[in-house]
């Protein structure tokens, strides 16, 4: 059928018009609010010497002082039972303005009840995570956030993040609105909170931080927050490039790449800790060391067995970079740091080459999607295989304080610009 001059502009009108809707379309999917997480921790199962007896989480209230990345004017709290083998019944959960760091006291006016699908309490599937109702509760960058829960009974099998370096506070009876909290009992470990999210911009998005203790933070300040990854939110807050981006540390002491232990192995617990927070865009990785270290504690191994670990190491890097990349997740990787003189040195081994060929890899193009050089940040010049001693906190291992400050402020904030 021969069409016509008038049915030539009926069409690029129609045309016109699918455009025009989609563009709109489009305009306003980019005006939505987006859920990023502000603080959160990677859960695991506390090992016996940081595990609470169930007598002391029976009929408790437990008080938790998080440090927040990014502000928000809505929020809401992500509770966790991931690693209970029963349902979890939280009676009541409060959040609060604390008035320090470092002790349970709130301002009673600024105390805040949640609820979960509209009720005050909320019982958890065994292996679930729940997240509470949006609340209007406005929360500065950088600052901390009190949140309160009262359990009636101990969970069978509990969740919680041993390496918090923070303070958590428990006392007896059902005390989530109390003003302070008289004679508690004080473990600085952090149990059955996952995650805090805030509702940013459309523009807003999540930087996830993988790792193992020098992640996680060991030999940090308790209460004090200055973790590598605290200084990465330190510095985003002071561009305003990156001001609506938020941190989550999912860092586990003593975590491995490849085999169970302290936590569950990495590649095992990245749906969960990678993909499953509000808003990520970004993922750092600083993994590994752990594998290396623990590789001879039952004796010496072989020349092929060190390649194969190598090899092993490597493939789950490129493991976690195509899963992220799945999800439209940019990532970074982190090169190992030095250890020697540790309880991880094993002189006249391969090990030490290991780290070498394990970084050439990290840092050879086309792999990760960007690098950050931690191994050239922290390690001793003249002894490359060890850390500079003003960045060692003593055990040749684990950075100090102003070496984490030293990593933080080595990563390039451009990294997280659009």
């Amino acid at each position: 059928m021969k069409r016509t001059r008038k049915d030539f502009k009926r069409l690029a009108l129609f045309a016109a018009l699918v455009c025009a809707a989609a563009c709109l379309q489009t305009h306003a999917a980019d005006q939505v609010p987006r859920w990023i997480a502000t603080w959160g921790a990677a859960q695991q199962t506390p090992e016996p010497r940081n595990a609470l007896p169930a007598k002391d989480l029976q009929d408790a209230t437990v008080r938790q002082i998080f440090h927040l990345s990014v502000a928000g004017r809505t929020l809401r709290v992500k509770v966790s039972n991931a690693f209970g083998t029963a349902p979890l019944h939280f009676t009541s959960v409060h959040i609060a303005r604390p008035l320090a760091a470092d002790a349970p006291a709130i301002d009673p006016a600024s105390d805040r009840a949640l609820s979960f699908a509209g009720a005050p309490d909320v019982l958890v599937p065994a292996g679930a995570e729940y997240l509470s109702d949006p609340i209007d509760y406005p929360v500065d960058a950088l600052s901390n956030l009190a949140v309160t829960f009262h359990l009636d009974n101990a969970p069978q099998g509990e969740t919680g993040h041993p390496g918090s370096r923070a303070t958590t506070y428990l006392v007896h009876g059902n005390a989530v609105g109390a003003a302070n909290f008289s004679s508690p009992e004080k473990v600085d470990h952090w149990y059955q909170i996952a995650e805090i999210d805030v509702q940013g911009s459309p523009q807003a998005g999540t930087v996830v931080t993988l790792g193992d203790s020098i992640t996680d933070g060991h030999a940090s300040t308790t209460n004090g927050n200055d973790r590598w990854p605290d200084v990465l939110a330190r510095r985003l807050q002071q561009s305003p490039a990156t001001r609506a981006l938020g941190v989550v540390n999912k860092g586990i002491g003593g975590n491995r790449l490849l085999i169970d232990g302290l936590g569950p192995n990495a590649l095992a617990r990245f749906d969960r800790d990678v993909l499953a927070p509000a808003g990520v865009r970004w993922l750092i990785v600083l993994e590994g060391v752990n594998d290396l270290g623990t590789q001879m504690e039952h004796g010496d191994v072989s020349k092929a067995q060190h390649e194969d670990l190598t090899h092993r190491i490597i493939a789950a890097y490129q493991q976690i970079i195509d899963r992220a990349h799945a999800h439209g997740i940019r990532v970074t990787g982190g090169t190992i740091t030095p250890f020697g003189g540790s309880m991880y040195d094993h002189p006249g081994t391969l090990t030490e080459a290991e780290r070498q060929a394990i970084n050439a890899w990290i840092r050879a193009p086309g792999h990760f999607d960007s690098v950050v050089d931690f191994d050239a940040v922290v390690r001793d010049p003249h002894h490359p295989e060890r850390l500079l001693p003003a960045y060692d906190c003593g055990d040749h291992l684990h950075p100090s304080p102003v070496g984490y400050r030293a990593m933080g402020e080595a990563i390039p904030l451009t990294l997280f610009e659009r």
